[in-house]
């Protein structure tokens, strides 16, 4: 077993950088393209800590979490683009916000009907996944720390996270050839679609490629961010009881909100040089670390966890469905504003650009906002659920 911090930092790097490469080679791209790099970066290094090659708990995946959590979702908020995502239309705007109603309700109510049969730490289980099906993996860590849930109970979750999440992604995907159908049945008009595309190209043109200063500013400012939320929320409170918001939690909370108030401001150019990049490579690197303290022997827990799951996702859906049909919404936006709570920016922009080609980044757009929405939402999701565990 690698025990030492640096050699096992290293190897989770290395890992997810074969992940990555395996995805740009010819006979492996079918693969990729329905298994997305990000599943690899959970599975594989939970394969090692299963085989006994990594431990389960380290010092260096708390120091992962402590870092790269705040780092990533620091330059992904400085990225949101809340005017374009206005932009999109109220539709696109009240299906994604029906998304996360659906995620927010069904998580007590799939508790309600399972928790007794499950564990007692469940309903923190249950918070954690809370926390991936509104915005992703940087708001399941940034739960499962608040919550205080234990590295044996991300055996489930994850297995949960990853058959019932990316299932329902592979029936959005099969779907997406049905969606002249489903726009004829609900009465869906697509114009706004099609402004945003023509936005969304115009946006392109003023990407350019990183340059040494731009990298610097960016992880800089972004370090700086890091440390400045963490001297803050180390000093507030905790609330609720069992403990809702830690004081990991305020530090959270300050830097999604402080990322959020630059984006207004001339540091949300850095997007143009990559910023969101740099925040996804600290989320991805993030992964590997969650992946490693997963063991698939906790899959035996998994049946009755895998069962509330597609009970909370068929409240999700059926959330969606009912409100596209009340306001006419096409499954465009059926689908993005669904997969930007479920699967988050590493699945939204896929299933965008099964359904039109062009629109990968609106998947992107709402998923990185989902990140933001995702933190409140989910912490009053697992408030609902620390009640019905008293």
């Amino acid at each position: 077993m690698i025990t030492d911090t640096n050699q096992l930092f290293a190897l989770l790097a290395a890992v997810l950088a074969l992940v990555f490469w395996m995805s740009t080679l010819a006979p492996f791209k079918k693969l990729f393209a329905i298994v997305p790099p990000v599943i690899w970066a959970y599975f594989l290094p939970t394969i090692l800590t299963t085989i006994g090659i990594t431990p389960a708990s380290s010092d260096v995946y708390s120091w992962m979490a402590r870092i790269l959590l705040p780092l990533s979702l620091f330059l992904l908020m400085i990225t949101v683009d809340l005017p374009a995502i206005i932009k999109l239309g109220g539709k696109a705007i009240i299906m994604m916000l029906t998304g996360t109603f659906g995620i927010v309700i069904g998580g007590p109510i799939a508790f309600m009907v399972f928790g007794s049969f499950l564990p007692a730490d469940a309903w923190q289980g249950f918070a954690t996944l809370s926390g991936s099906w509104i915005g992703g993996t940087a708001n399941m860590i940034a739960i499962q720390q608040s919550v205080g849930a234990p590295d044996s109970i991300l055996g489930p979750v994850i297995v949960v996270d990853t058959v019932v999440g990316y299932g329902w992604m592979g029936v959005l995907i099969f779907l997406s050839a049905f969606q002249g159908k489903f726009d004829k049945w609900v009465g869906a008009d697509n114009s706004a679609i099609e402004n945003a595309n023509a936005r969304l190209a115009e946006m392109d043109q003023t990407r350019k490629p990183s340059s040494l200063n731009d990298l610097v500013y960016i992880v800089g400012m972004g370090l700086a961010a890091v440390a400045v939320a963490h001297a803050i929320g180390d000093r507030l409170p905790t609330l609720g009881d069992p403990t809702i918001i830690s004081s990991t939690t305020w530090s959270i909370l300050i830097i999604v909100t402080l990322g959020l108030g630059l984006s207004f401001t001339p540091v949300r150019k850095l997007e143009r040089v990559g910023a969101s990049k740099v925040g996804f490579l600290a989320l991805y690197l993030l992964l590997t670390s969650i992946g490693a303290q997963a063991n698939l022997a906790a899959v035996v827990e998994a049946p009755l966890y895998l069962l509330a799951g597609v009970l909370w996702i068929s409240i999700h859906v059926a959330c969606l469905m009912f409100m596209a049909k009340m306001i006419k919404a096409p499954l465009f936006f059926v689908a993005t504003g669904s997969m930007a709570n479920v699967g988050g920016a590493a699945s939204a922009p896929v299933v965008a650009s099964v359904f039109h080609p062009a629109m990968a980044p609106v998947g992107l757009l709402m998923a990185v906002s989902g990140y933001f929405l995702g933190i409140y939402a989910a912490l009053g999701c697992a408030w609902m659920l620390s009640q019905l565990a008293m």
